[in-house]
Formats: structure tokens, sequence, C-alpha cells
């Protein structure tokens, strides 16, 4: 399960919407809870480098990645998840998608119909049959 607050929410939506109808992309930060959900305190926006096809694919840019890993050293949090936007499909995961993923990270997908967010689902990869399976979300007021 991944927890995170309405506001934080609302920030990875309207970048969503903000992008459309090309794929946004972002990293989430939180730690894992003792029960084993991830409570994300932030949403940090990335660049999508695939500019070819950036209407059904991204390529979150590595410098990016390194920008907020480094900002994260003593905090206690980590990167624990992607998002990205699927414009105009469903927030599932696609081949390419599952081709690039990592095990154990939650990647937030939204789509967005013409523009507004429209659905919003969470998967992780299974390591082991390589398929993503899907898990909850729950939001919470600020």
């Amino acid at each position: 399960m991944i927890i995170l607050d309405r506001d934080t929410y609302e920030a990875i939506l309207a970048h969503c919407c903000e992008e459309y109808p090309h794929e946004a992309c972002g990293l989430l930060v939180g730690r894992a809870e003792q029960d084993g959900a991830k409570r994300l305190v932030r949403a940090e926006r990335a660049r999508n480098l695939n500019t070819e096809r950036a209407h059904d694919r991204y390529e979150l840019d590595p410098q990016d990645f390194l920008r907020v890993d480094r900002s994260l050293d003593g905090t206690g949090y980590a990167i624990a998840g992607v998002y990205h936007s699927h414009p105009d499909h469903p927030a599932r995961p696609s081949a390419f998608d599952t081709e690039r993923a990592w095990p154990g990270v939650s990647y937030l997908l939204v789509s967005v119909a013409r523009g507004r967010p429209a659905e919003a689902r969470s998967w992780v990869l299974d390591e082991g049959t390589q398929t993503f399976r899907e898990e909850p979300i729950r939001i919470e007021q600020g």
C-alpha cells in the first residue's frame, strides 16, 4: 500500500494534466512503515527525456533521479516510487513499463483523459513472475 496526503496527490495529478498530451513523470519520496506500507511525503517532478514518443513513453531524466536521491541523504527518506501519466489510456502498466520496471518500487500511474485526471492506480513489479500486481492507494487529509 502507498499512503500519501491529499496535497501531494493533487500535485501529481496537476503535473500529469499540465504535460498532457505527453507523459509526465516524477519520483515519489517516502519511507516504509512497520506494516510494509510506503508513506509518501512528497512528489518530485522529473523531466521526460523521450521527446520522440512523449505521447506514450517516458524516460525519467537520471539527473533528476540523482538530484532527488542526493537531497535525501541523512533524512531517513528514500525514493520509494515513480509516477507517470498515461494520456488517453488506462492507468495500467504497458509492456514498455514492465520492461523497464524495478522490483519493489511503487509505480503510480495516472490516466489523463482529454487533459483531465481520470484514474490513478499503483503497481509493484513481482520479481519472480516479472508481472505487476496492484497495490492499494490511501489518500489522507493534509
